[in-house]
């Protein structure tokens, strides 16, 4: 069985096509022992009653003078957080279209590893100056899955990540 990864656990419920769900690898299954994204949960996070699991989970409305503008949520195990937060700063504060934001190069740091996950796409630039500052790098093609609407110039605007097959439409 699979853990928490695509797909959830792999194993569908006969004859009903239902797949059944991975996130038990959110839970910590020995404390101090990384999960399938390298997380570390401890004696709080660990198989039993009354105890959470890790969790990386961040549906995001941002509201501007009480009313919606931005949607946002992602996939990607400790990714999501990171995901997030840039399609906020790329459309809020960059002002770009939601397409456009989603486009824009993801990287991800988290405590442990200690190193920097990047998009190849961010440039050799970029890539040698955190070099530079003594980062260590892990190099990705495409990383992550973000999804987004947002309410831009009096039309709704909705955004699927080009890093995956699909097609969102805006109305």
């Amino acid at each position: 069985m699979r853990t928490n990864t695509t797909f959830g656990s792999g194993v569908a419920l006969p004859g009903t096509g239902i797949v059944m769900n991975n996130e038990m690898d959110d839970f910590s299954a020995q404390p101090g022992t990384p999960n399938a994204f390298g997380l570390i949960g401890t004696e709080a996070n660990a198989v039993a009653p009354g105890k959470r699991p890790l969790s990386s989970m961040s549906p995001t409305i941002v509201l501007k003078d009480g009313k919606p503008i931005l949607a946002v949520g992602a996939a990607g195990g400790p990714t999501i957080i990171t995901q997030t937060l840039l399609a906020i700063i790329h459309t809020i504060d960059f002002g770009l279209p939601i397409q456009k934001a989603l486009a824009q190069p993801h990287f991800h740091h988290q405590w442990t590893p200690d190193q920097v996950r990047i998009e190849r796409k961010i440039g050799e630039k970029v890539l040698a100056e955190l070099r530079d500052r003594g980062h260590t790098l892990k190099l990705y093609n495409q990383m992550g899955a973000t999804q987004a609407t947002s309410f831009r110039n009096g039309k709704f605007e909705a955004a699927h990540d080009p890093r995956l097959k699909g097609k969102a439409t805006s109305y």
